[in-house]
């Protein structure tokens, strides 16, 4: 984990002077996959991966970042902004940047240094991380009080916008609301989320699969679209729906064949996966994670045979983690097509897991996996 002062170190190297240190934090989400878009629930944990912003104001309107993580220098002129990224890393802070100036703030200029700690391309929401530690940096430089709420709402609006991926709510929510000891359950059409205890002899173990297919981005949206037909064919007999998470599992057992065959599948993993997110909840609040596992699995499924997200790689590392000693329940986790998965597993059995995931996983794949033990984290903050 970054030292504060060491970070502020190598920012007075680059730009001089003395920074504010802030960072944000990824995610995990334990379950609720591909419904925040769709209006439904998820339950994703604050990790301790973070991305880190120092930064210091400069005199004139000029942004100018240095990313650590891939040795370059960015610009951007708040007086001139764009209305697109340029499929660049910089698009990620920068429309965060361009979306707080369209919606009515003055920010003022300024020297950065980010530091990604949150492993990109793994599902883990590096681009939500990057995303809220600069617009926090931003606006408290600034002199604006920080609503979390709009903060996020404006990182969902940069990364659908500016960015071009048509994710929902959920990633910014949590690195802006995440609590440490604690996953939460968010209603993703309400925006109200109640705070649900972790249980302290389990540990979120992550394993990256440490492959991402490149058909990630085009698919994710394919399958938004498919959400959209779906609603659309439902609403001709049942004009209140407007997003899936209208709908029940009965509506598609009585309507379910008036949808093509793909549509359906992709409307039945939503719904189902809504359910599943309400039943995973109570269980977590009773302390039930026995039941808690087999709703991941139940999730897993959904998303390989339904949603079809998953991957060879991602079914290899659960079917592992399901034979491993003390683990209660693993699925993949994020967008699909790769990245990592989420593992419950006893503190006490978390040597074991990870040797018999890494070296399983290599004889299956030609891959060496990484896993990372993970402890639920704060939300947005100031460091110094």
């Amino acid at each position: 984990m970054t030292n504060p002062a060491e970070f502020a170190e190598a920012f007075r190297s680059l730009y001089g002077g003395q920074p504010r240190i802030y960072r944000a934090p990824g995610r995990v989400n334990l379950i609720g996959e591909h419904t925040d878009y769709n209006e439904g629930f998820v339950m994703p944990a604050a990790i301790d991966f973070f991305t880190l912003v120092a930064i210091d104001t400069r005199d004139d309107r000029r942004i100018v970042i240095r990313s650590e993580n891939f040795s370059e220098r960015a610009e951007l002129d708040l007086d001139q902004t764009p209305s697109r990224g340029r499929g660049h890393w910089s698009d990620y802070p920068f429309g965060v940047a361009v979306k707080l100036e369209a919606a009515g703030q003055h920010l003022r200029g300024a020297n950065m240094l980010v530091r990604g700690e949150v492993p990109i391309g793994s599902g883990l929401s590096s681009s939500a991380a990057i995303e809220v530690a600069t617009g926090f940096a931003l606006l408290d430089i600034a002199g604006t009080r920080i609503d979390r709420l709009e903060l996020a709402k404006v990182c969902r609006q940069a990364e659908n916008e500016f960015v071009g991926m048509r994710c929902g709510l959920m990633d910014p929510f949590i690195s802006c609301f995440g609590q440490t000891g604690h996953a939460l359950m968010l209603d993703c059409r309400s925006l109200d989320y109640r705070l649900l205890p972790l249980p302290d002899n389990m540990k979120l173990v992550v394993c990256n699969t440490m492959v991402k297919h490149e058909l990630a981005a085009s698919e994710y949206n394919a399958r938004r679209a498919e959400c959209e037909e779906g609603v659309r064919l439902l609403a001709r007999e049942l004009p209140e729906v407007r997003f899936l998470r209208d709908v029940t599992i009965g509506n598609l057992e009585q309507l379910g064949n008036e949808l093509p065959a793909v549509v359906g599948k992709r409307s039945r993993h939503v719904v189902s996966e809504n359910a599943r997110v309400v039943e995973a909840a109570a269980a977590l609040e009773r302390e039930d994670l026995k039941t808690f596992g087999e709703l991941m699995g139940e999730s897993h499924r959904s998303l390989r045979d339904d949603y079809e997200v998953s991957c060879g790689e991602l079914d290899v590392m659960v079917d592992i983690a399901n034979q491993a000693e003390g683990v209660f329940g693993a699925r993949m986790t994020g967008g699909g097509f790769g990245g990592c998965t989420i593992n419950l597993v006893r503190s006490e059995s978390i040597e074991s897991f990870k040797g018999v995931v890494a070296k399983d996983y290599a004889q299956a794949t030609g891959r060496e996996p990484e896993i990372y033990v993970c402890s639920s984290a704060q939300g947005a903050e100031r460091v110094v």
